[in-house]
């Protein structure tokens, strides 16, 4: 039953793919979904921007095209996240105070930007959830707009070329199905996410 299961999500993909990524408007759907992952992170935008590396492997799509739609997403997404947290940040550190358990978490987001600067917004890019939770915090907490925007910039060029370019030489290897192409890319990305949870969590332990 799992196997038909799995094979027809394999089919609705590779379809999917033949059918949409070759478009030119698939740039702005790549655009739309980097920016509302920033703010919603239960959008695909690691998928997204795979899917238009593969395409762009299999010369359907301009390479830098696929970025470029990625990073300005993302970064526009990270900065409406930052401003929310930084208009939201009365209500929320008043609401903080009442439980001493969000007043710690708090301090904990506080501290974390502090000391490990702006590294850490990089990282958190290559984390779903955990770089709303932190661009979110930072306005929350009041970091300098400035910092802010520059570290930001320097992570979503990172993230969207990295994920372009793991669909793109995905598509160059296997050009004759792109299916094959996207689940070897996907699955890479998502080895990499795992990798960079377990090398955290244990940090965290040791600490």
């Amino acid at each position: 039953m799992l196997a038909v299961v799995l094979a027809n999500v394999i089919t609705d993909v590779s379809d999917w793919l033949n059918d949409f990524s070759a478009n030119w408007w698939f740039l702005v759907i790549i655009f739309v979904i980097a920016f509302f992952d920033s703010i919603v992170p239960i959008v695909p935008s690691e998928t997204t921007v795979i899917i238009g590396g593969v395409a762009a492997g299999l010369g359907e799509q301009p390479l830098l095209a696929v970025i470029a739609c990625g990073a300005i997403g993302a970064f526009l997404g990270d900065n409406t996240a930052y401003l929310i947290g930084s208009r939201m940040s009365g209500w929320i550190t008043r609401q903080a105070a009442k439980k001493e358990k969000r007043q710690r978490r708090l301090e904990w987001a506080t501290e974390q930007i502090r000391v490990r600067g702006g590294l850490l917004l990089v990282t958190a890019r290559f984390i779903p959830g955990g770089r709303t939770a932190l661009t979110v915090s930072s306005g929350i907490t009041h970091q300098p707009r400035r910092w802010f925007v520059t570290w930001i910039a320097i992570a979503v060029v990172i993230w969207a070329s990295y994920a372009a370019l793991l669909g793109y030489f995905g598509g160059r290897a296997f050009k004759d199905d792109h299916t094959t192409a996207f689940l070897v890319a996907f699955g890479t990305a998502l080895s990499v996410t795992v990798l960079i949870e377990f090398v955290r969590y244990v940090r965290h332990r040791l600490r």
